[in-house]
């Protein structure tokens, strides 16, 4: 599981200063979960995400943004409450999930989301 900075989400996800068209940059769908250090909920997820990073090793990337931290990008997806999860498919839109979601709940977008088993 990986913290983004700004740079690294660009790189890896989407570079917001290059266009305004979603264009995913990665090689294999991402799960983001949007946190806080001062939120108990989101500290509560954290091992949750951890267990999946392993399990969906190879298949999809897990990562965290620090919305203290990256304010711009929080603010790019219109991030009110956290925690915040996206999933981001290689081809189409991402979606949001909002709150400390269950882990069956987490497996079932990335299934639905997506498309990895």
């Amino acid at each position: 599981m990986e913290n983004l900075t700004k740079e690294a989400f660009k790189e890896k996800v989407f570079d917001f200063e290059k266009s305004k068209d979603w264009k995913f940059e990665g090689d294999k769908p991402c799960v983001i979960d949007f946190y806080a250090d001062w939120c108990a909920p989101c500290r509560t997820l954290t091992p949750i995400m951890e267990e999946l990073s392993e399990e969906y090793a190879g298949k999809v990337d897990i990562y965290k943004i620090d919305t203290e931290k990256e304010q711009e990008l929080a603010a790019m997806f219109g991030i009110r409450s956290i925690p915040s999860i996206l999933f981001v498919p290689v081809e189409g839109q991402p979606q949001m999930a909002t709150g400390a979601l269950p882990k069956d709940a987490l497996r079932k977008g990335i299934k639905d989301v997506l498309g990895v088993e």
